[in-house]
């Protein structure tokens, strides 16, 4: 399945996995790019000693391409790409914010950037700015998302950038046929992020993947409590007890930290830590959790997500005649 973003990136399968800070670490990128997908660690909670050891981890266990996912809102990212650029990666992905501080850096150096965007206007700015590659994500995402969905932005997006940039899908994509849906309003492949999730090789407190596996499209909701800004995360008492008291959180990312200190956020721990509530837990969940049903090894699922989507456009063919 060969598409704008397969011919970029130089990857096989036009399968992007979500760069999700806390979760997107070293083995999981790699059982993803190693299978033909691009994998992206999630650096937006890592120390800068910790996202150098993940980046050596990756290119140890792979030659195959891969990219860094940061948080522009959390300021400055000059140092942290000049770590990025140095480790050999080849896509620097920027949440909540265009980078125009680092895109000459980087291209420069070789290295790519892509924008995440849940607006029009977002990917507009991103392009105008010099960002190679723009995602449209829609509200059914997990994690910091927007308000628009999928189906309505997705097409709105292309409209206006596609002519210029690949553009990817992602929000609420958890099998093959939101890979087809993608392609067939104008996507060049997908950004995953809650299907990889629940995979043996995610980076995870106890409990996260077993709470995917269980849930119901509906038992998400998007909250403020623990980042500051807008987050679609698992539904628990801590998200209803704080919408149900009016109160207004702290800006981002003091929220953040507020939350830590309330003992419902371990984004970026493993296993499980002495304080860990299941029904606290700060726990990023997009609405396609409802579709998934089993833990699926990584590598599998990417090679699923392109069997799925030929089969979907088969079906769609064969309604031609």
């Amino acid at each position: 399945m060969r598409t704008r973003l397969t011919d970029i990136l130089e990857i096989d399968h036009p399968v992007m996995l979500a760069g999700m800070g806390g979760v997107s670490y070293h083995r999981l990128v790699t059982a993803v790019s190693e299978a033909g997908g691009f994998g992206c660690l999630g650096a937006s909670t890592m120390s800068d000693d910790e996202l150098d050891a993940e980046m050596a981890a990756v290119r140890e266990a792979t030659d195959k391409p891969y990219g860094v996912d940061l948080l522009t809102a959390a300021g400055d990212q000059t140092a942290k790409v000049e770590r990025i650029i140095a480790a050999g990666a080849t896509v620097y992905v920027a949440g909540l914010g265009v980078p125009r501080e680092v895109i000459d850096l980087c291209h420069a150096s070789g290295v790519l950037v892509m924008s995440m965007c849940g607006k029009v206007r977002h990917a507009v700015n991103a392009v105008e700015a010099g960002c190679d590659l723009v995602v449209a994500q829609g509200t059914e995402a997990g994690g910091h998302t927007g308000t628009v969905a999928s189906n309505t932005l997705l097409p709105l997006i292309v409209d206006a950038v596609g002519d210029r940039v690949p553009v990817i899908a992602a929000g609420g994509i958890f099998d093959g046929r939101g890979l087809a849906s993608a392609l067939t309003m104008g996507a060049d492949g997908i950004w995953v992020g809650t299907r990889f999730i629940a995979t043996p090789e995610a980076h995870t407190t106890d409990g996260y993947k077993e709470r995917i596996v269980g849930m119901a499209e509906d038992e998400t909701t998007i909250t403020r409590v623990y980042t500051g800004k807008t987050c679609r995360v698992a539904r628990n008492s801590y998200t209803e007890a704080f919408e149900a008291s009016g109160a207004q959180p702290e800006p981002f990312p003091m929220q953040f930290v507020k939350s830590m200190n309330d003992g419902a956020n371990h984004l970026g721990a493993e296993g499980s830590p002495p304080d860990l509530d299941p029904d606290k837990e700060f726990w990023p969940v997009g609405q396609g959790a409802g579709g998934i049903d089993e833990l699926v090894p990584a590598g599998v699922l990417v090679e699923r997500f392109v069997d799925e989507a030929e089969a979907a456009l088969a079906r769609a063919q064969g309604a031609l005649g």
